[in-house]
């Protein structure tokens, strides 16, 4: 609503009034209410921008329990993981959340390699060498014969041919010195995976030898002993060699290995800490925006609002799991600030003593984390948290306010006309008057000069 514009006929010439400072200032007055109501709109979104912020807290928190919450049914989430280890470096083993704890000792027997042809003559690149065609046959026992086409039956022609065919095998050429100034190469051919299934031969169109026949070395499947028992891979890979655990061996692998599988404390215990630092995150911004104090300038902008207080009290309350018991025994209790304080030390000892206990008193369907995301998710859910319909109830309210302050604004600009438009009548009554006091004073002197004549 502007205060401050007048119309030129209301000016004051007439009554010497300042006339349209007059209208503004009862303007003033009059917009007093709607001042209140716009201050208090105000008042409204400051207290929406900081419950939708901690909503997002919430929600965060949530999901951070979510993550640590069933994990004696979850094989995925971050309490189900395993630490696994090997004492040696060419040894390598990764668990899955599906193994169990378990230490056992591998020897390696041979690692996995590939079938090799490497053929006896060497050429230059240009060198026809396919013989009486310009094909070349890949043999391979149990399956037919592919004939591949090498265009002109060069040196060079061959090896890319081979590799265009995408056939299970890749070709190199080798330099192994010159002649008469020309390079000389030698065909290297090999089966792009490992193990005793991958032999083959490579000949010329009609069977025969191709380049002066080749050395070979045979492919072969990768073993290892597991406490004396055989085990087989065509790589070098033994998946699940036992559940949830994978064995690779490095290419010059030789020796003894020490597994180890065991449940990973230093990642539990990360976890934790994690989320008892979110939770007093929370309690932190809560304790400051509910503050009160005597100067309202000073206390916090949700001063007042119970169910923030009440989401404080149910988080601090989830460390109780009902049973008379509390978390103190893990590592977690509240402080004399009303703050979790997490103890990785005592944790960690709880962990070693009884893993099983703790596990279930942090990630049980009625765990520690599964207490934290049901107060959380009450209090943020979309539809039917606590914090969510108060944020609803405030928008709301500022809605109606928003209403009432354009109401106002009609109610204001008509109270402005009728202001101005008493005031022009005001003026235009004394231009009257004045016009007629000057021809009353004109005719008085009239009759004045005519009695003396």
């Amino acid at each position: 609503m502007t205060t401050t514009s007048s119309t030129a006929s209301i000016s004051g010439l007439v009554s010497g009034l300042d006339t349209a400072g007059l209208i503004d200032k009862m303007m003033q007055l009059e917009a007093t209410t709607q001042n209140k109501l716009k201050i208090r709109v105000t008042s409204e979104q400051s207290e929406v921008t900081a419950l939708q912020a901690l909503n997002t807290k919430l929600a965060n928190l949530s999901t951070t329990a979510a993550g640590l919450s069933g994990a004696s049914s979850s094989t995925t989430n971050v309490w189900a993981t395993l630490q696994a280890t090997s004492s040696n470096s060419a040894v390598t083993v990764t668990a899955t959340s599906s193994a169990a704890p378990t230490a056992f000792s591998v020897t390696v027997g041979q690692t996995a390699l590939s079938h090799q042809l490497a053929f006896l003559d060497p050429h230059a690149k240009t060198d026809v060498v396919t013989g009486t065609g310009t094909d070349v046959v890949l043999k391979r026992s149990g399956q037919p014969d592919l004939t591949i086409s090498t265009a002109g039956g060069t040196l060079d022609q061959v090896a890319s041919a081979i590799n265009a065919a995408n056939a299970g095998v890749r070709a190199t050429l080798v330099k192994v010195g010159t002649s008469g100034g020309t390079d000389q190469y030698r065909l290297l051919v090999e089966s792009t995976t490992t193990g005793a299934g991958q032999a083959f031969d490579l000949t010329d169109a009609d069977g025969g030898s191709l380049l002066g026949g080749a050395t070979v070395r045979a492919g072969r499947d990768a073993t290892i002993s597991v406490g004396g028992i055989d085990a087989t891979s065509s790589t070098n890979t033994f998946a699940d060699l036992v559940p949830g655990v994978t064995i690779t061996l490095g290419a010059a692998a030789t020796g003894t290995a020490a597994i180890s599988v065991s449940r990973d404390a230093t990642a539990r215990s990360a976890a934790v800490k994690t989320m008892v630092t979110s939770i007093n995150a929370i309690l932190d911004s809560i304790s400051t925006q509910t503050a009160n104090n005597s100067d309202a300038s000073k206390a916090g902008v949700l001063a007042g609002d119970g169910t923030v207080r009440q989401v404080a009290s149910n988080l601090l309350e989830s460390i109780y799991p009902g049973d008379k018991t509390s978390m103190a025994a893990y590592g977690i209790q509240v402080d004399r600030y009303g703050k979790l304080v997490f103890d990785e030390t005592k944790f960690a000892a709880a962990y070693q003593a009884d893993p099983d206990a703790v596990t279930a008193a942090i990630t049980g369907t009625n765990g520690f984390a599964a207490r934290v995301k049901k107060v959380a998710d009450a209090a943020s859910d979309r539809y039917t948290g606590s914090v969510t319909t108060t944020i609803n109830g405030h928008n709301s309210t500022i809605k109606q306010l928003n209403d009432s302050i354009a109401s106002w604004d009609d109610r204001l600009a008509l109270r402005r006309t009728t202001l101005e438009t008493q005031y022009t009548a005001l003026e235009t009554a004394l231009s009257q008057m004045q016009s007629q006091q000057a021809w009353l004073t004109s005719q008085l002197s009239a009759l004045s000069s005519s009695s003396s004549s």
